[in-house]
Protein backbone atom coordinates (compact mmCIF):
# COMPACT_ATOMS: atom_id res chain seq x y z
CA UNK A 1 0.00 0.00 0.00
CA UNK A 2 1.40 3.41 -0.95
CA UNK A 3 2.14 6.14 1.60
CA UNK A 4 -0.66 8.24 0.11
CA UNK A 5 -3.09 5.33 0.52
CA UNK A 6 -1.94 4.81 4.12
CA UNK A 7 -2.40 8.51 4.87
CA UNK A 8 -5.86 8.44 3.30
CA UNK A 9 -6.86 5.39 5.36
CA UNK A 10 -5.57 7.03 8.55
CA UNK A 11 -7.64 10.12 7.78
CA UNK A 12 -10.68 7.91 7.33
CA UNK A 13 -10.10 6.36 10.76
CA UNK A 14 -9.71 9.83 12.26
CA UNK A 15 -12.94 10.98 10.62
CA UNK A 16 -14.85 7.91 11.81
CA UNK A 17 -13.63 8.29 15.40
CA UNK A 18 -15.40 11.64 15.67
CA UNK A 19 -18.38 11.32 13.36
CA UNK A 20 -20.61 9.90 16.12
CA UNK A 21 -20.58 10.09 19.88
CA UNK A 22 -18.61 7.12 21.18
CA UNK A 23 -19.47 4.40 21.85
CA UNK A 24 -21.70 3.88 18.82
CA UNK A 25 -22.50 0.23 18.18
CA UNK A 26 -24.11 0.72 14.72
CA UNK A 27 -21.05 2.63 13.49
CA UNK A 28 -18.63 0.03 14.84
CA UNK A 29 -20.62 -2.75 13.17
CA UNK A 30 -20.72 -0.85 9.85
CA UNK A 31 -16.96 -0.22 9.85
CA UNK A 32 -16.29 -3.86 10.70
CA UNK A 33 -18.48 -4.93 7.78
CA UNK A 34 -17.25 -2.66 4.97
CA UNK A 35 -13.90 -1.27 6.20
CA UNK A 36 -12.91 2.29 7.11
CA UNK A 37 -12.59 3.68 3.57
CA UNK A 38 -16.01 2.58 2.39
CA UNK A 39 -17.63 3.50 5.69
CA UNK A 40 -16.14 7.01 5.62
CA UNK A 41 -17.19 7.45 1.98
CA UNK A 42 -20.74 6.34 2.72
CA UNK A 43 -21.04 8.82 5.58
CA UNK A 44 -19.63 11.71 3.56
CA UNK A 45 -21.87 10.92 0.58
CA UNK A 46 -24.97 10.29 2.74
CA UNK A 47 -25.31 6.70 1.46
CA UNK A 48 -25.26 5.32 4.97
CA UNK A 49 -27.45 2.65 6.62
CA UNK A 50 -30.63 4.00 8.26
CA UNK A 51 -29.34 3.01 11.72
CA UNK A 52 -26.53 5.54 11.36
CA UNK A 53 -28.62 8.47 10.17
CA UNK A 54 -29.48 9.73 13.64
CA UNK A 55 -26.14 9.12 15.44
CA UNK A 56 -24.12 10.87 12.68
CA UNK A 57 -26.56 13.58 11.61
CA UNK A 58 -24.99 16.46 13.52
CA UNK A 59 -21.34 15.66 12.74
CA UNK A 60 -20.97 13.90 9.41
CA UNK A 61 -20.70 17.21 7.52
CA UNK A 62 -17.81 18.34 9.75
CA UNK A 63 -14.37 17.25 8.65
CA UNK A 64 -11.65 18.51 11.01
CA UNK A 65 -9.42 15.52 10.37
CA UNK A 66 -6.43 17.40 8.97
CA UNK A 67 -6.45 19.95 11.80
CA UNK A 68 -6.86 17.18 14.40
CA UNK A 69 -3.97 15.13 13.03
CA UNK A 70 -1.76 18.22 12.69
CA UNK A 71 -2.44 19.18 16.31
CA UNK A 72 -1.74 15.63 17.41
CA UNK A 73 1.60 15.73 15.58
CA UNK A 74 2.50 19.02 17.30
CA UNK A 75 1.77 17.35 20.66
CA UNK A 76 4.04 14.47 19.69
CA UNK A 77 1.18 12.00 19.54
CA UNK A 78 -0.23 9.51 17.07
CA UNK A 79 -3.50 7.92 16.05
CA UNK A 80 -3.50 4.19 16.76
CA UNK A 81 -5.99 2.14 14.72
CA UNK A 82 -6.86 -1.53 14.17
CA UNK A 83 -4.38 -1.42 11.26
CA UNK A 84 -1.45 -1.01 13.66
CA UNK A 85 0.55 -3.78 15.30
CA UNK A 86 0.26 -2.05 18.66
CA UNK A 87 -3.54 -2.16 18.57
CA UNK A 88 -4.57 -4.25 21.62
CA UNK A 89 -6.94 -6.50 19.66
CA UNK A 90 -7.05 -9.25 22.26
CA UNK A 91 -8.03 -6.75 24.95
CA UNK A 92 -11.11 -5.78 22.97
CA UNK A 93 -12.36 -9.34 22.38
CA UNK A 94 -14.23 -9.19 25.67
CA UNK A 95 -16.52 -6.49 24.26
CA UNK A 96 -17.89 -8.93 21.68
CA UNK A 97 -18.69 -11.41 24.43
CA UNK A 98 -20.40 -8.72 26.49
CA UNK A 99 -22.45 -7.60 23.47
CA UNK A 100 -23.58 -11.18 22.90
CA UNK A 101 -24.93 -11.26 26.45
CA UNK A 102 -26.95 -8.08 25.91
CA UNK A 103 -24.66 -5.48 27.50
CA UNK A 104 -25.40 -2.08 26.00
CA UNK A 105 -22.56 0.01 24.51
CA UNK A 106 -20.09 -2.87 24.87
CA UNK A 107 -18.04 -1.87 21.85
CA UNK A 108 -14.33 -1.30 21.43
CA UNK A 109 -13.04 2.13 20.43
CA UNK A 110 -12.72 2.77 16.70
CA UNK A 111 -9.28 4.34 17.24
CA UNK A 112 -7.10 5.71 20.02
CA UNK A 113 -5.57 9.18 20.08
CA UNK A 114 -2.32 8.63 21.96
CA UNK A 115 0.43 10.66 23.62
CA UNK A 116 3.55 8.72 24.56
CA UNK A 117 6.02 6.51 22.72
CA UNK A 118 5.35 3.09 24.25
CA UNK A 119 3.27 0.66 22.14
CA UNK A 120 -0.25 0.38 23.53
CA UNK A 121 -0.38 -3.43 23.28
CA UNK A 122 2.97 -3.84 25.00
CA UNK A 123 2.24 -1.42 27.83
CA UNK A 124 -1.13 -2.99 28.64
CA UNK A 125 -0.01 -6.61 28.30
CA UNK A 126 0.10 -6.98 32.08
CA UNK A 127 -1.97 -4.23 33.67
CA UNK A 128 -4.14 -3.46 36.69
CA UNK A 129 -6.66 -0.63 36.89
CA UNK A 130 -6.64 1.33 40.14
CA UNK A 131 -9.74 3.48 40.65
CA UNK A 132 -11.62 5.18 43.44
CA UNK A 133 -13.22 8.31 44.79
CA UNK A 134 -12.07 11.81 43.94
CA UNK A 135 -12.48 12.77 47.61
CA UNK A 136 -9.80 10.33 48.76
CA UNK A 137 -8.82 10.17 52.41
CA UNK A 138 -5.26 9.99 53.66
CA UNK A 139 -5.85 6.29 54.28
CA UNK A 140 -7.02 5.77 50.70
CA UNK A 141 -4.05 7.56 49.18
CA UNK A 142 -1.64 5.65 51.42
CA UNK A 143 -3.12 2.26 50.50
CA UNK A 144 -3.14 3.22 46.81
CA UNK A 145 0.54 4.12 46.95
CA UNK A 146 1.45 0.90 48.76
CA UNK A 147 -0.48 -1.35 46.37
CA UNK A 148 0.80 0.51 43.31
CA UNK A 149 4.43 0.39 44.46
CA UNK A 150 4.26 -3.37 45.02
CA UNK A 151 2.46 -4.02 41.73
CA UNK A 152 5.00 -1.94 39.80
CA UNK A 153 7.81 -3.88 41.48
CA UNK A 154 6.27 -7.05 40.00
CA UNK A 155 6.20 -5.53 36.49
CA UNK A 156 2.56 -4.44 36.30
CA UNK A 157 1.36 -1.35 34.46
CA UNK A 158 -1.15 0.85 36.32
CA UNK A 159 -4.20 2.05 34.38
CA UNK A 160 -6.47 4.81 35.67
CA UNK A 161 -8.49 7.85 34.68
CA UNK A 162 -6.26 10.78 35.76
CA UNK A 163 -8.95 12.21 38.06
CA UNK A 164 -8.26 13.78 41.44
CA UNK A 165 -8.13 11.44 44.42
CA UNK A 166 -7.35 7.74 43.99
CA UNK A 167 -6.67 7.98 40.23
CA UNK A 168 -4.05 10.68 40.67
CA UNK A 169 -2.49 8.88 43.64
CA UNK A 170 -2.13 5.70 41.56
CA UNK A 171 -0.49 7.52 38.64
CA UNK A 172 1.91 9.42 40.90
CA UNK A 173 2.87 6.31 42.87
CA UNK A 174 3.57 4.37 39.67
CA UNK A 175 5.82 7.13 38.36
CA UNK A 176 7.59 7.54 41.71
CA UNK A 177 8.31 3.80 41.74
CA UNK A 178 9.84 3.98 38.27
CA UNK A 179 6.91 2.10 36.78
CA UNK A 180 4.63 2.57 33.81
CA UNK A 181 1.14 3.99 33.86
CA UNK A 182 -1.68 4.72 31.39
CA UNK A 183 -4.15 7.58 31.76
CA UNK A 184 -7.45 7.16 29.89
CA UNK A 185 -9.20 10.48 29.31
CA UNK A 186 -12.85 11.40 28.82
CA UNK A 187 -11.85 14.28 26.55
CA UNK A 188 -9.32 15.00 23.81
CA UNK A 189 -5.66 14.40 24.63
CA UNK A 190 -5.00 18.07 23.90
CA UNK A 191 -6.93 19.01 27.03
CA UNK A 192 -5.58 18.58 30.54
CA UNK A 193 -8.49 17.50 32.68
CA UNK A 194 -8.57 18.19 35.50
CA UNK A 195 -6.47 21.29 34.88
CA UNK A 196 -4.58 20.77 38.12
CA UNK A 197 -3.20 17.52 36.70
CA UNK A 198 -1.59 19.13 33.65
CA UNK A 199 1.98 18.53 34.97
CA UNK A 200 1.05 14.97 35.95
CA UNK A 201 -0.38 14.24 32.50
CA UNK A 202 2.77 15.56 30.84
CA UNK A 203 4.88 13.25 33.00
CA UNK A 204 2.61 10.29 32.25
CA UNK A 205 2.98 10.98 28.52
CA UNK A 206 6.78 10.95 28.92
CA UNK A 207 6.94 7.74 30.93
CA UNK A 208 3.79 5.90 29.83
CA UNK A 209 0.69 6.75 27.79
CA UNK A 210 -2.14 9.27 27.77
CA UNK A 211 -4.92 8.14 25.46
CA UNK A 212 -8.52 8.78 24.49
CA UNK A 213 -11.06 7.52 21.97
CA UNK A 214 -12.18 11.14 21.47
CA UNK A 215 -10.56 13.46 18.89
CA UNK A 216 -8.67 16.58 19.98
CA UNK A 217 -10.95 19.40 21.02
CA UNK A 218 -13.51 17.12 22.68
CA UNK A 219 -14.56 18.51 26.05
CA UNK A 220 -15.15 16.38 29.17
CA UNK A 221 -18.76 15.46 29.97
CA UNK A 222 -20.48 13.12 32.41
CA UNK A 223 -21.53 10.61 29.75
CA UNK A 224 -17.97 10.53 28.43
CA UNK A 225 -16.60 9.66 31.84
CA UNK A 226 -18.99 6.72 32.00
CA UNK A 227 -17.99 5.64 28.49
CA UNK A 228 -14.31 6.09 29.38
CA UNK A 229 -14.71 3.67 32.29
CA UNK A 230 -15.28 0.74 29.92
CA UNK A 231 -11.83 1.38 28.38
CA UNK A 232 -10.16 1.59 31.80
CA UNK A 233 -11.61 -1.83 32.59
CA UNK A 234 -10.94 -3.21 29.14
CA UNK A 235 -7.25 -2.29 29.10
CA UNK A 236 -6.57 -4.08 32.40
CA UNK A 237 -6.45 -7.65 33.69
CA UNK A 238 -8.39 -6.62 36.77
CA UNK A 239 -9.86 -3.58 38.53
CA UNK A 240 -9.01 -2.58 42.10
CA UNK A 241 -11.37 -0.15 43.84
CA UNK A 242 -9.53 1.46 46.74
CA UNK A 243 -12.16 3.87 48.05
CA UNK A 244 -15.66 4.38 46.70
CA UNK A 245 -18.76 6.00 48.11
CA UNK A 246 -22.20 4.45 47.98
CA UNK A 247 -22.80 6.07 44.57
CA UNK A 248 -19.42 6.24 42.89
CA UNK A 249 -18.07 6.39 39.36
CA UNK A 250 -15.51 3.81 40.41
CA UNK A 251 -18.33 1.33 40.90
CA UNK A 252 -19.30 1.95 37.26
CA UNK A 253 -15.79 0.90 36.24
CA UNK A 254 -16.16 -2.20 38.41
CA UNK A 255 -19.46 -2.99 36.68
CA UNK A 256 -17.74 -2.77 33.29
CA UNK A 257 -15.01 -5.06 34.56
CA UNK A 258 -17.59 -7.70 35.46
CA UNK A 259 -19.26 -7.31 32.04
CA UNK A 260 -15.87 -7.89 30.41
CA UNK A 261 -14.94 -10.86 32.55
CA UNK A 262 -12.27 -9.01 34.52
CA UNK A 263 -11.88 -9.70 38.26
CA UNK A 264 -12.92 -6.89 40.60
CA UNK A 265 -11.21 -6.32 43.93
CA UNK A 266 -12.09 -3.83 46.64
CA UNK A 267 -10.00 -2.55 49.53
CA UNK A 268 -11.81 -2.41 52.88
CA UNK A 269 -11.71 0.75 54.95
CA UNK A 270 -12.91 1.81 58.38
CA UNK A 271 -16.53 0.76 58.87
CA UNK A 272 -17.38 4.35 59.80
CA UNK A 273 -15.88 5.82 56.61
CA UNK A 274 -18.42 6.91 53.99
CA UNK A 275 -15.59 6.95 51.46
CA UNK A 276 -15.37 3.15 51.75
CA UNK A 277 -19.11 2.40 51.85
CA UNK A 278 -19.13 1.38 48.18
CA UNK A 279 -16.19 -0.98 48.67
CA UNK A 280 -17.84 -2.62 51.65
CA UNK A 281 -21.08 -3.00 49.72
CA UNK A 282 -19.31 -4.69 46.79
CA UNK A 283 -17.46 -7.07 49.11
CA UNK A 284 -20.62 -7.92 51.07
CA UNK A 285 -22.71 -8.61 47.95
CA UNK A 286 -19.99 -10.59 46.20
CA UNK A 287 -19.43 -7.98 43.48
CA UNK A 288 -15.77 -7.74 44.48
CA UNK A 289 -13.12 -9.82 46.19
CA UNK A 290 -11.52 -8.33 49.29
CA UNK A 291 -7.96 -7.13 48.65
CA UNK A 292 -5.41 -6.11 51.27
CA UNK A 293 -2.15 -6.58 49.37
CA UNK A 294 -0.62 -6.57 45.91
CA UNK A 295 -0.11 -10.32 46.22
CA UNK A 296 -3.86 -10.80 46.52
CA UNK A 297 -4.44 -8.57 43.50
CA UNK A 298 -1.98 -10.61 41.47
CA UNK A 299 -3.61 -13.85 42.57
CA UNK A 300 -6.90 -12.67 41.05
CA UNK A 301 -5.64 -10.76 38.01
CA UNK A 302 -2.43 -12.62 37.19
CA UNK A 303 -1.75 -15.68 35.14
CA UNK A 304 -2.61 -19.15 36.40
CA UNK A 305 -0.11 -20.11 39.06
CA UNK A 306 0.55 -16.58 40.34
CA UNK A 307 -0.65 -17.09 43.88
CA UNK A 308 -0.78 -14.64 46.74
CA UNK A 309 1.86 -14.84 49.40
CA UNK A 310 1.05 -15.10 53.12
CA UNK A 311 -1.54 -12.60 54.28
CA UNK A 312 -0.68 -10.00 56.85
CA UNK A 313 -0.11 -11.76 60.18
CA UNK A 314 0.52 -15.18 58.66
CA UNK A 315 4.27 -14.62 58.85
CA UNK A 316 4.05 -14.21 62.64
CA UNK A 317 4.01 -17.96 63.24
CA UNK A 318 5.29 -19.39 66.53
CA UNK A 319 7.34 -22.59 66.79
CA UNK A 320 4.63 -24.05 69.02
CA UNK A 321 1.75 -23.48 66.54
CA UNK A 322 2.01 -27.01 65.09
CA UNK A 323 2.17 -28.90 68.38
CA UNK A 324 -0.50 -31.37 69.41
CA UNK A 325 -2.22 -30.93 72.79
CA UNK A 326 -0.02 -33.38 74.72
CA UNK A 327 3.27 -32.01 73.38
CA UNK A 328 2.19 -28.44 74.13
CA UNK A 329 1.22 -29.43 77.69
CA UNK A 330 4.59 -31.12 78.26
CA UNK A 331 6.45 -28.08 76.92
CA UNK A 332 4.55 -25.81 79.32
CA UNK A 333 5.73 -28.02 82.21
CA UNK A 334 9.38 -27.16 81.56
CA UNK A 335 10.93 -24.62 83.98
CA UNK A 336 12.29 -21.44 82.47
CA UNK A 337 15.80 -22.52 83.41
CA UNK A 338 17.46 -25.75 84.47
CA UNK A 339 17.05 -29.41 83.61
CA UNK A 340 14.27 -31.79 84.66
CA UNK A 341 13.68 -35.49 84.28
CA UNK A 342 10.69 -37.28 82.75
CA UNK A 343 9.01 -37.99 86.10
CA UNK A 344 9.20 -34.34 87.12
CA UNK A 345 7.61 -33.33 83.78
CA UNK A 346 4.83 -35.89 84.28
CA UNK A 347 4.13 -34.59 87.77
CA UNK A 348 4.16 -30.95 86.66
CA UNK A 349 2.02 -31.50 83.54
CA UNK A 350 -0.39 -33.96 85.13
CA UNK A 351 0.11 -36.40 82.23
CA UNK A 352 0.93 -40.09 82.38
CA UNK A 353 4.66 -40.85 82.18
CA UNK A 354 4.19 -42.78 78.94
CA UNK A 355 2.65 -39.74 77.23
CA UNK A 356 5.50 -37.51 78.43
CA UNK A 357 8.08 -39.95 77.08
CA UNK A 358 6.26 -40.02 73.72
CA UNK A 359 6.13 -36.21 73.49
CA UNK A 360 9.76 -35.46 74.34
CA UNK A 361 11.28 -36.77 71.03
CA UNK A 362 8.72 -34.69 69.11
CA UNK A 363 9.69 -31.57 71.05
CA UNK A 364 13.36 -32.34 70.40
CA UNK A 365 12.80 -32.68 66.63
CA UNK A 366 10.88 -29.42 66.65
CA UNK A 367 13.87 -27.71 68.28
CA UNK A 368 11.90 -26.91 71.42
CA UNK A 369 13.61 -29.27 73.90
CA UNK A 370 17.07 -30.78 74.21
CA UNK A 371 18.63 -33.63 76.20
CA UNK A 372 21.81 -33.09 78.23
CA UNK A 373 23.62 -35.14 80.88
CA UNK A 374 21.68 -33.23 83.55
CA UNK A 375 18.30 -34.04 81.98
CA UNK A 376 15.78 -32.32 79.66
CA UNK A 377 16.03 -28.56 79.04
CA UNK A 378 13.85 -26.09 77.22
CA UNK A 379 15.75 -25.20 74.02
CA UNK A 380 17.03 -21.65 73.70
Amino acid sequence: MSTRAVDSRLRDWAYLSGVAEAPCAPLSAFVAEVGPEQAARALRERTLPPALDGPTQSRRHRDTVRADLDLLAVLGGRLVTPDDEEWPSWRWLAFSTATATGVRDAVAPLALWVLGTAPVEELTRRAVAMVGTRAASGYGEHVTAELTHDLVAEGWTIVSGAAYGIDGAAHRAALAAGGRTVAVLACGVDRAYPAGHAPLLREIAREGLVLSEYPPGTTPAKHRFLARNRLVAGLADGVVVVEAGWRSGARNTATWARHLGRPVLAVPGPVTALSSAGCHRMIRTGEAVLATSAAEVIEEAGRIGELAGPRQGELDLRPTDGLDRVSAQVLEAFPARGAVNERQLAQQSGLPLAQVRGALPLLEMAGLAEWTEQGWNRAR
